[in-house]
């Protein structure tokens, strides 16, 4: 018919699907003005702070921030988190809480609080030095818990101390017959133990570069990770245990350089051992199970059973403040022994709140799952936490004990609740296998670095991607953050150390 125009009743999907998020995501409306809502803080812990307070609807987290340092009258004022039923405050209140939870302006809304380090560390946006030295891939990098020296392993043989001063080569040490899988520093600097491909330890001064005696041959097969005792529990630092393929576990006194105790219950390789700040060791092996010892005797406390195939990492809540010791933040110089080891015990006490927190245990296995164990307690597990799509290679705990970080062959970094175990979120934007995951000291940024040959820095407010940081040629398979902050180190296939 000549005059009318047709509409065409199907229009096309791209204009369709516009329509649709513009009709489905109108913008937060502002509040009415002088509304108000009944609030009350609460720690952590699930103590209540203050009186509830009548707040206006449009309060934001910095005003939140002066407001319960007021409350809790600290000299300083302190950086906080603010989360409504784990939804964290990021704009205000009515935003986030009444806009998006739905949440109504009658009830009374409890706002959990949460601490935030006092210093923050600047994130990583260059690269600063790229290193050659090493003739074969990068296995290992690992930064002395006072942060002024770098070792790494490598399957050229060797191990190599970096000064990060200069950012130049210090000592190369040779000795081993087969790759280095694995470096490791005493609690005090004093000593660097290194274990191969070959079966045997060698242990090393930093400080000069000579082999600290022979190798330590006691173990069958390769050794797979060593880890020393923290200083809060021995002030002379001087034993560390190793765990290996051929399913013992070794307690070693590195000044005597003998064998104190060798655990074997295992039945099959041993893959990681942790040894925890309350004098237990863990060690996770592929027979599917987690075994914790005591130290002092080596007797077995009890065995940890869930997982459906290999266990491949452990991380505890308190291993960034075992192996930083006493060394903090402000790297101010310690001169004697006893100054140290108080200032280690001080340092865990602080960070367990003096023994009121136990320390908890998370496993990643080839089952693509990951559990929560408090081992000192019980042999259930606080949780199961699923989700990866493939294994899980990688975990770690961010410093401050909140949140888990797990690294998977799925490509992905996710976020856990180191409490409960909740699922938080999903780190997506590599492209290959993620191998290994770190945190910044001030638990608000996670660094990841994957086969697809990038690191990658997420920041924690957002959960979103930082930085990244191209430059190797081919896959990282070890990154580090400094226990300063101030730098990371990763290494991989392409030979190159880069900072």
């Amino acid at each position: 018919m000549p005059g009318d125009t047709r509409v065409n009743p199907y229009p096309k999907s791209g204009a369709r699907k516009q329509r649709k998020l513009a009709s489905a995501a109108p913008a937060p409306a502002p509040a009415p003005s002088g509304s108000t809502v009944v609030a009350q803080f609460k720690s952590p812990e699930g103590e209540v702070s203050g009186p509830p307070l009548n707040l206006p609807a449009d309060v934001n987290p910095e005003q939140l921030a002066l407001l319960l340092n007021n409350l809790l009258q600290n000299e300083e004022p302190l950086p906080y988190a603010f989360s409504v039923d784990e939804t964290e405050i990021v704009r205000d209140l009515h935003t986030d809480i009444i806009e998006g939870l739905k949440r109504s302006t009658e009830d009374v809304i409890t706002i959990v609080y949460k601490p935030e380090a006092v210093f923050r560390v600047r994130a990583v946006n260059r690269c600063t030095a790229s290193l050659a030295g090493h003739t074969e891939a990068i296995l290992s990098v690992c930064f002395s818990p006072d942060g002024t020296q770098l070792a790494t392993g490598s399957g050229d043989t060797t191990v190599r101390v970096w000064d990060l001063l200069t950012e130049t080569p210090q000592f190369t040490l040779e000795g081993h017959k087969n790759w280095v899988q694995i470096v490791s520093w005493s609690p005090d600097c004093q000593i660097l133990a290194s274990g191969s491909m070959d079966s045997t330890i060698r242990l090393w001064s930093p400080k000069t570069g000579k082999p600290l005696g022979d190798a330590l041959r006691a173990h069958s097969q390769c050794i797979t990770s060593i880890v020393w005792e923290p200083m809060h529990l021995n002030i002379n630092c001087n034993r560390f245990a190793s765990a290996s393929k051929d399913g013992t576990v070794r307690i070693w006194d590195a000044t005597l350089r003998r064998v104190l105790m060798t655990l074997s219950q295992h039945t099959a390789p041993v893959m990681c051992v942790k040894w925890g700040g309350d004098g237990l060791l863990y060690t996770a092996s592929r027979d599917k199970t987690i075994k914790v010892w005591d130290a002092k005797d080596g007797k077995l406390v009890r065995s940890l059973e869930g997982h459906a195939h290999w266990v491949n990492h452990l991380a505890l809540s308190t291993d960034f403040i075992l192996r930083t010791g006493p060394y903090d933040h402000t790297t101010r110089r310690l001169t004697s022994k006893e100054e140290a080891h108080a200032a280690a015990v001080k340092r865990y006490a602080e960070a367990t709140h003096q023994g009121q927190q136990k320390e908890r245990l998370a496993s990643g296995s080839d089952d693509f799952t990951m559990f929560l164990w408090e081992p000192a307690s019980s042999k259930k597990p606080i949780a199961r936490m699923t989700g990866h799509q493939q294994l899980v290679n990688h975990l770690s705990f961010s410093p401050d004990g909140r949140l888990i970080a797990s690294a998977s062959f799925d490509k992905s970094v996710k976020l856990w609740d180191g409490t409960d175990g909740k699922f938080i979120t999903t780190l997506r934007g590599h492209v290959g296998a993620v191998y290994q995951v770190c945190w910044s000291s001030d638990s608000r940024q996670v660094l990841s670095g994957s086969r697809d040959s990038t690191l990658k820095a997420w920041d924690l407010r957002t959960k979103k991607l930082k930085t990244e940081l191209p430059g190797h040629s081919d896959e990282v398979f070890s990154v580090d953050w400094s226990p300063a902050g101030d730098r990371v180190a990763s290494g991989g296939k392409d030979r190159m150390l880069k900072m």
